[in-house]
């Protein structure tokens, strides 16, 4: 019998975010009610707007700060109003990469949720947590597989000598070792108070179609946006052409993969205390650029596609190659392939006349 099932209703932290959308939009179409936090009324207007045919099923809430934690009950938490009365948690709600101080964020967002979860969260069933790959794989100078077994303790240990001297990529990375290693050591503390398990799924790359709000091609997410002005814009054709990406770097996966990676993750019970890596494969650049005008009829974008290399791609071996045969064995994930993912993309780009 699932953890869960329809109709549900399921607490989706940072529903607006380019990633959580898709969560959101996969648990309604599957039945369940959905409640969301946004970090204010303006941020879920959009939201409501694009789900609206969904009536009462979907439920906004503000949470200002996700990082206003409840230790020791002392003061009152972010989440601990949204937490009641909704049966499991998708907690996708945390720092991205930026500037300045990604940990502490990063660490209080995810107890916090935690332990609102444990004081007033009497009916949840699950959590399921997204951490990502960056907490898995580290820096290599061979091809290597990481398994869910793999922690990058080479980003902590960077960012424990460094400081906030350390570059924004080590404090983004070690940001995702210590908020998951964080969340498991709540569980293990608390295991004879919770009513609820943990799952922690830990995506890679992420690309594909957004449904979130996004005014042009510069407000994307990281991923999405790195995508876009490799694949899309032209005026990089030259940049990937030169590098020719000598080794596949890392794995992706289609987004629309996450939002349903995170529903099987709430449903099936053997996901329960698991550590489960969500990646479609490996990836270059020009693999996408090759795909991308393989298409046919060709996209109608405002620049010419970019050419690179073609046909180098796959000549690349991949350098930090994330093992997904636990989603799949666990989770039944079979995922979208690279020409999916370009061909649904530039759709939508299409669509915003990008």
């Amino acid at each position: 019998m699932p953890v869960i099932q329809p109709p549900s209703k399921v607490l989706v932290s940072g529903a607006n975010g380019y990633m959580a959308m898709w969560v959101v939009r996969d648990l309604l179409e599957h039945g369940y009610s959905v409640r969301g936090t946004v970090r204010s009324a303006q941020k879920g207007e959009y939201i409501r707007k694009y789900f609206a045919d969904y009536g009462v099923k979907l439920e906004l809430v503000v949470v200002e700060d996700i990082t206003k934690v409840n230790f020791a009950a002392l003061t009152e938490g972010a989440f601990d109003e949204a937490v009641k009365g909704v049966d499991a948690i998708a907690h996708t709600a945390s720092p991205v990469l930026t500037t300045g101080d990604m940990v502490e964020p990063a660490l209080k967002g995810t107890i916090g949720i935690l332990q609102s979860a444990l004081r007033f969260g009497q009916s949840v069933k699950r959590i399921v947590y997204t951490s990502s790959g960056a907490a898995v794989m580290h820096e290599v100078d061979q091809p290597t597989t990481f398994t869910e077994e793999d922690w990058n303790l080479q980003a902590v240990n960077a960012f424990e000598e460094q400081g906030e001297s350390a570059s924004d990529f080590a404090k983004y990375r070690a940001s995702k070792v210590l908020a998951e290693q964080g969340a498991w050591s709540f569980v293990k503390e608390h295991q004879h108070e919770i009513s609820w398990d943990l799952t922690v799924v830990n995506p890679t790359f992420v690309f594909g179609p957004a449904i979130h709000e996004v005014a042009d091609p510069t407000s994307l997410n990281f991923s999405a946006r790195l995508f876009y002005d490799h694949v899309a814009d032209p005026a990089k054709s030259d940049e990937v052409a030169r590098q020719s990406l000598s080794n596949t770097l890392y794995t992706w996966v289609d987004v629309r993969d996450i939002g349903e990676g995170q529903r099987r993750a709430l449903e099936i019970p053997e996901a329960g205390g698991e550590r489960i890596i969500i990646s479609a494969g490996p990836w270059s650049w020009q693999d996408f650029i090759d795909a991308a005008n393989s298409l046919d009829p060709p996209p109608q974008l405002s620049e010419p596609l970019p050419k690179g290399n073609p046909g180098v791609g796959s000549q690349h071996s991949c350098m930090c190659y994330l093992d997904n045969t636990k989603s799949q064995r666990i989770l039944g994930m079979k995922y979208r392939s690279i020409a999916e993912v370009t061909r649904d993309t530039f759709a939508d780009y299409e669509a915003r006349g990008w």
